[in-house]
């Protein structure tokens, strides 16, 4: 029991740390999945089928990292990282975080997170104004409503399934700043 307990864990391990990978074997391993359902294989049909999920998380973790600003003038940017974490741990997330330094020693940090059951539980919250406003104050971000709490930082919900959240030791100003420089079209569009 030991045994298939650590390989278990080795494969779930090994499948976090996989690099990206192409869409050809997200469609094998939902193939696969279906092969060994058809087979009466379901441990097989779910490992391949948690396998796919994390592929896609992967994919859309890269893509929000290709969503994160380039530093605002003055700024320099830390490279971006993506992560993808499965349905077992937190109800899975996809994210990608970068980090923004300026010569004062100020810095933000803007994160895009979403393909989480968590987040989606703040959409209602973040959404309705008379609670939004209890978390801090209303403020526009393009055609988006976001939430700027005391501190500056701006929490915003994009497509009810996408959680952006800017902070840092900045002034709120240049927060703001940085939650205007993401492209919430493109991303409302993943």
């Amino acid at each position: 029991m030991r045994i298939l307990r650590f390989i278990l864990s080795a494969a779930v391990l090994a499948a976090l740390a996989l690099p990206a990978i192409a869409a050809d074997d997200i469609l094998e391993a939902i193939d696969g999945a279906r092969k060994a359902y058809q087979a009466g294989d379901l441990a097989n049909a779910k490992q391949s089928l948690d396998v796919a999920s994390q592929l896609i998380a992967q994919k859309n973790a890269e893509a929000f990292s290709a969503l994160l600003p380039a530093p605002l003038s003055g700024w320099k940017a830390e490279k971006a990282q993506a992560t993808a974490v499965g349905a077992a741990m937190f109800g899975g997330a996809s994210a990608a975080t970068r980090t923004y330094n300026n010569a004062k020693g100020d810095s933000v940090e803007v994160s895009i997170t979403g393909d989480s059951a968590m987040i989606m539980q703040f959409g209602p919250m973040l959404n309705n104004p008379a609670l939004a406003g209890a978390m801090g104050k209303l403020v526009k971000v393009g055609d988006q409503r976001a939430i700027q709490t005391n501190d500056g930082d701006i929490m915003m919900m994009v497509a009810n399934k996408i959680l952006v959240h800017v902070q840092g030791s900045a002034d709120a100003a240049s927060k703001l700043s940085y939650a205007q420089a993401i492209d919430v079209a493109k991303l409302s569009k993943l």
